[in-house]
């Protein structure tokens, strides 16, 4: 990868990020894009978009969202999404992105990280795990709870 950069996902670049093209067998695992820009309409105080540029191509998408007021801790900071189109995979491009998001959570006060994922042969497990977060939990659906002390 070039020289990666964050923007907030906005009308110009969210073709983009609806249209990145996944690894086979991961499109079980994320959500549209175009959702984040619904729940940034809803929660504008609490809702952080952003795709992932390479150049001028989108290559990644996440979404944190700071909510220091959340009555559940893992909501508090956390990511709620992150997509990495396939061909941009192991480039670094999540790393980027993740380390990004934790700055800003680091900036906005809080010194945990959180994300929940749902385990998988072709899941992030393995990603989240290697980028330095520890399973903490599991939730009621048997997703795994995992954070990344800041």
């Amino acid at each position: 990868m070039g020289d990666l950069r964050l923007e907030e996902l906005s009308a110009a670049t969210i073709v983009a990020a609806n249209t990145m093209t996944l690894r086979p067998g991961q499109e079980q695992f994320v959500t549209p894009p175009s959702y984040a820009i619904a729940d940034s309409f809803i929660n504008p105080l609490t809702s952080w978009p952003r795709v992932v540029l390479d150049g001028d191509t989108v290559v990644g998408f996440i979404r944190g969202n700071f909510d220091a007021d959340n009555s559940l801790p893992e909501f508090r900071s956390c990511i709620w999404r992150i997509n990495v189109a396939g061909d941009a995979q192991g480039a670094g491009v999540g790393k980027f992105a993740v380390h990004a998001l934790a700055e800003e959570a680091r900036h906005r006060g809080f010194d945990q990280l959180t994300c929940i994922w749902e385990p998988g042969d072709d899941g992030p497990e393995a990603f989240f795990l290697k980028i330095g977060f520890e399973v903490i939990g599991e939730t009621q659906y048997g997703e795994k709870l995992g954070a990344l002390t800041l």
